[in-house]
């Protein structure tokens, strides 16, 4: 145990002084085989390449790719005018139509720093000029953009579907259950918030049939590639991975061809950041999946598990303090290596007081979407910040009340199993 305790405070130094992830976590696992020989150095570099040479792993470039694509093809902007043809000119109207666009972008993007970035450079201009307050603004955006990892297709899943062996599909079946409950809940504290603010529009404008069948006429092609990717995979048309490339080509096709703002000189560019950013992701993943195999030979994980099991048997305790675990650690390591060093060694304890571990998934999912906007780790305020210049810590207490909905939403889910296992059960 001493060796472990030695293991993870050398793993937390060397990420507090920079070093790059993936070593800060392989130099720990290669001093814990070295001291322990729980195995050799053989079957663990056999056990890494296995890990990366798994064929759903090819989901996760596409899908990140497929999310830049859309963005640059302009099918973002016509996804943001259906969801503002839905709202009239209510109190709040504004806030409800980021929040639906948020949900609209994360069904072709997976991402919550993406949705936060393409949603962002339309909403928030378009806020502060109706008399938003500008942190206000930037706040409901980062909040509202963990939805892009919420609603399917969603990276975070694939990333847990593969650490875990559970099916992807399922995943994203069970996924739209919580984005509506997630989504509702910022439309309920942004309804409020306004009215206390008198946050509305200056222009009048109602909504119309008319102009609703046009927006969705105009945003066809958006429309319809979560459509095709979602229907695809749930009908067995096509696997997770081989919907990810079918998301690529369908974008490059609309952006290039249909509605054509996608330039060909952006295409080689967004490849190279994808390669870029999946390089160093799977210099995380690799070593973080073989601290949680050394983990597993040491006898650690059954440890975890009676530790646990030793507070509670309750599953509503086992839950709070998961997402309580989850929460701290989140504001502290990024979204990756969360789910492949930790949720493995949660799973067990999740199964043994009888929580499906397609739900146990989403539970980790919606505990990474509030670790996106709680500092000193929070991607999603850091895009805000880029994008508009403010602090992080004015963002931070503007985005507090959007924060409480989103870690009530959490608490919802988590309770009540069937928000996610509904369409699982139904379909699955």
């Amino acid at each position: 145990m001493n060796m472990v305790a030695a293991a993870f405070i050398l793993m937390f130094v060397l990420l507090f002084l920079g070093v790059p992830i993936g070593s800060s976590i392989g130099i720990p696992v290669a001093i814990l085989i070295a001291v322990t020989q729980c195995t050799s150095f053989e079957f663990i570099a056999q056990f890494l390449y296995t890990k990366m040479a798994d064929f759903t792993m090819l989901a996760l470039p596409f899908f990140l790719l497929a999310g830049d694509i859309m963005d640059c093809g302009g099918l973002s902007k016509r996804l943001v005018a259906i969801a503002d043809s839905l709202i009239g000119n209510i109190t709040g109207a504004l806030g409800i139509v980021t929040v639906i666009a948020c949900m609209f972008f994360g069904a072709v993007s997976g991402s919550a720093p993406a949705t936060v970035a393409a949603i962002g450079t339309i909403m928030i201009p378009q806020m502060v000029r109706e008399g938003y307050d500008k942190g206000y603004a930037v706040g409901l955006v980062c909040v509202a953009g963990g939805l892009g990892i919420i609603v399917p297709p969603s990276f975070p899943m694939v990333l847990y579907g593969v650490t875990n062996d559970v099916s992807i599909g399922d995943m994203f079946l069970a996924g739209w259950g919580p984005s509506i409950v997630v989504g509702a809940i910022l439309v309920i504290t942004n309804c409020l918030i306004c009215k206390k603010r008198g946050y509305k529009s200056p222009i009048p404008k109602k909504t119309s049939l008319r102009a609703f069948g046009k927006a969705i006429w105009e945003g066809k092609w958006a429309v319809l590639m979560p459509a095709i990717i979602l229907g695809g995979i749930y009908s067995g048309a096509f696997s997770p991975t081989e919907a990810g490339v079918v998301s690529c080509v369908y974008g490059l096709i609309v952006g290039l061809f249909l509605y054509r703002e996608l330039d060909v000189r952006q295409i080689i560019p967004m490849f190279k950041q994808k390669v870029n950013f999946l390089g160093g992701m799977m210099f995380c993943f690799a070593p973080a999946g073989a601290l949680g195999a050394v983990f597993a030979y040491l006898g650690y994980t059954t440890v975890i598990k009676n530790f646990f099991l030793g507070v509670s048997t309750n599953p509503y305790i086992i839950v709070l303090l998961i997402y309580f675990f989850l929460f701290i650690a989140g504001m502290f390591v990024q979204t990756s290596p969360i789910i492949v060093i930790i949720s493995p060694l949660l799973l067990p304890v999740a199964t043994a007081v009888g929580i499906d571990p397609v739900h146990f998934g989403i539970i980790i999912t919606l505990a990474l979407a509030v670790a996106f906007v709680t500092p000193p780790v929070a991607t999603n305020l850091f895009v805000g910040a880029s994008m508009t210049g403010m602090s992080i810590d004015k963002i931070s207490k503007a985005a507090a009340p959007f924060i409480f909905g989103l870690v009530l939403s959490e608490i919802i889910v988590g309770f009540m199993p069937g928000v996610s296992m509904l369409l699982v059960n139904l379909f699955g």
